[in-house]
């Protein structure tokens, strides 16, 4: 099953929730795979994987669909394990900003679903974390995936903008990915004992919107997780938050199944 991890505004905590929930699915023991799409490399760099000049990237990937590269390499080439069991990344490259506008010229907007095809068979998850915006990148995703989730901050700009991104999702589907479904909105940096965090959720609800049940509260542990390079299900495996996100796999397994 391929999981994009998409929302149009920055700050949302889509690194965080792709690179934890990969974390989870391969603490269960799962061969998972994390596909970094953000020009930033955050979601790369949370796993522990250090980029060198070596290192064959997902730019990489996509530079010889365009013809930089000569000789066109399988896609398994440029996926790399972590220091975590059953953890692996197709790292990501501030070079993704260099080659997107060819990609995008040369509607290469498929090649992405191509190559995770043929990645399919050899994990039992992949999960994208796409940049916060809606370029070519989260579009090659979407195209690409099963399934999306949206993460949520709590935040009014971000309640407004969710119908727009799902707008733009919807018309994506209608003319390229029938089979994409939204596996619901991810309640982030939620706070109980705050009035708006509540408020808003609840406005999500009445519209009639997909929220899932598992929310993830705020805690300093996840930027301590950060700058350890540790995900959250290896770095605290009790702690409160790892067990959100555990719900939070499960939840969109969950989805998968009834959909």
């Amino acid at each position: 099953m391929i999981t994009v991890v998409f929302n149009q505004k920055g700050g949302v905590g889509k690194s965080t929730i792709s690179t934890n929930l990969a974390a989870q699915s391969a603490k269960l023991g799962h061969r998972t795979l994390l596909v970094d799409l953000d020009a930033q490399g955050n979601s790369t760099h949370y796993t522990g994987f250090d980029v060198n000049e070596q290192s064959l990237t997902v730019a990489d990937m996509f530079k010889q669909v365009v013809g930089i590269f000569r000789t066109a390499k399988k896609p398994n080439v440029f996926v790399h394990p972590t220091p975590f069991e059953n953890l692996f990344v197709m790292p990501s490259s501030p070079a993704l900003a260099d080659v997107e506008r060819e990609l995008e010229s040369r509607y290469k907007i498929f090649k992405l679903k191509d190559a995770l095809k043929e990645l399919k068979g050899e994990f039992d998850h992949i999960f994208i974390d796409t940049p916060p915006n809606f370029n070519f990148y989260s579009k090659a995703a979407l195209i690409a995936a099963d399934g999306f989730c949206v993460p949520f901050d709590c935040d009014d700009f971000s309640a407004q903008a969710i119908e727009l991104l799902l707008d733009n999702a919807t018309e994506l589907k209608e003319d390229h990915n029938p089979e994409l479904k939204l596996l619901g909105i991810v309640v982030n940096q939620f706070s109980s004992q705050a009035k708006l965090p509540t408020e808003l959720v609840q406005s999500l609800k009445q519209q009639g919107l997909p929220v899932l049940e598992s929310y993830i509260s705020a805690t300093v542990k996840v930027k301590e997780s950060h700058s350890k390079r540790v995900p959250l299900p290896f770095y605290l495996p009790k702690h409160k938050v790892t067990g959100q996100i555990e719900a939070l796999f499960e939840a969109l397994n969950a989805e998968k199944r009834n959909h």
